[in-house]
């Protein structure tokens, strides 16, 4: 007996069947790491999206309303956050600070996405915030390799 849960913190297009004993049927979930990316930018988070999605590796979830970014976080419990520093109402830096303040969260990797910084800084390995970066426009081989040198050894096929 299958039944079809949909949850909030999934994108609304995902549909998990769960059989009677527990498990996801249809979906190695366990298998794919889970990303968030907050950012206003609602065409660069989709591509980002679909092409992560695409390598078979990732479950990636959009936040494009930079106020709901930890909320986001706290319903996907994601293994890494991608987060953009630049936006209106609540900007990346704040929603960093809440993640970190948060004991459910605060050991969740978070990459910046800034258009603030140049490519040869982002890839002399500073930080901001104590956390990594990448430099707008996202090279997806740069943000693939950025993302896997910082998941958690846990989160690991």
């Amino acid at each position: 007996m299958n039944k079809v849960i949909e949850a909030d913190f999934l994108p609304r297009e995902s549909r998990f069947e769960f059989s009677s004993s527990g498990s996801i049927a249809g979906w190695g979930l366990g298998e794919k790491r889970r990303i968030l990316i907050v950012d206003n930018d609602r065409e660069s988070t989709h591509l980002v999206k679909i092409l992560l999605e695409k390598t078979g590796r990732y479950l990636v979830l959009e936040e494009n309303d930079a106020t709901k970014g930890h909320q986001s976080a706290r319903n996907f419990r994601p293994d890494l956050i991608l987060l953009d520093i630049v936006m209106p109402e609540t900007d990346g830096g704040e929603i960093a600070a809440q993640i970190q303040a948060d004991p459910e969260l605060q050991r969740t990797p978070v990459i910046f996405l800034t258009a603030l910084v140049t490519k040869a800084e982002a890839k002399a390995g500073l930080h901001i915030q104590g956390h990594a970066f990448i430099a707008k426009p996202i090279s997806i081989p740069d943000l693939i390799k950025g993302i896997e040198e910082n998941l958690p050894a846990h989160a690991a096929f």
